[in-house]
């Protein structure tokens, strides 16, 4: 009996409209416009800077026509889009909204196809495949803890911003991460580089880890 409501409450989830609600973000150029629902699969995400990238992407490329758009992050219940400085959000945000919602609800495609990275199955450690997440495939161990810290303690905690971290390399205990949606190019994610990031992975990894810096996409 208990399966039967699961399955009917699912059910019932799929068949309500898209309804999105806008949220500001600590970016000024960038605004999170989230879903009542899942947009694509949890853990899943997508960024494009350009209309050239986005040949699997329907909504992303159509997103692009608004001249303002400079960027589309989408990722599980939200999308997150940066503007250029030529206009305000308080000037088309609710148009955008508006879209979004027509969009979702009209049963187009989101993304035909998502870049997916995995960890060679052979590589030896616990979590052998890392699905959309865009970190880069550990090379030894540390790493390995590198990206278990920023997924079980950081990527939520981004997310809630409408951005995201990932890891991209460990240079001589400096980690390397790329920063994207609302965290790129915003004012305050140097704040949160240091004083948290870079805080907390030198608190767990002492021996490891002396600095975290951002390098671009």
């Amino acid at each position: 009996m208990l399966k039967v409501c699961i399955f009917v409450l699912i059910m019932n989830l799929n068949d309500l409209p898209y309804i999105i609600y806008i949220e500001e973000t600590p970016n000024p150029i960038s605004l999170k416009f989230v879903a009542n629902k899942l947009i694509l699969v949890s853990g899943a995400s997508a960024e494009y800077n350009s209309v050239s990238e986005t040949k699997d992407a329907p909504i992303a490329k159509e997103l692009f026509q608004f001249p303002f758009i400079k960027s589309v992050f989408i990722s599980a219940n939200f999308i997150t889009l940066l503007r250029t400085e030529s206009i305000e959000w308080q000037d088309v945000r609710d148009e955008l909204r508006v879209f979004i919602t027509n969009y979702l609800n009209s049963s187009k495609p989101v993304i035909t196809k998502l870049p997916v990275k995995e960890i060679p199955k052979d590589s030896g450690f616990k979590d052998k495949v890392i699905v959309n997440t865009n970190h880069s495939a550990p090379k030894n161990e540390i790493e390995n803890k590198i990206i278990e810290v920023l997924e079980q303690y950081i990527r939520p905690a981004v997310e809630q911003d409408g951005g995201q971290i990932t890891f991209k390399e460990l240079r001589e205990k400096t980690v390397i991460v790329q920063m994207r949606g609302s965290c790129s190019g915003c004012p305050s994610s140097t704040i949160t580089l240091k004083a948290g990031i870079e805080a907390l992975l030198k608190r767990l990894l002492p021996d490891d880890v002396n600095e975290v810096v951002s390098e671009a996409v």
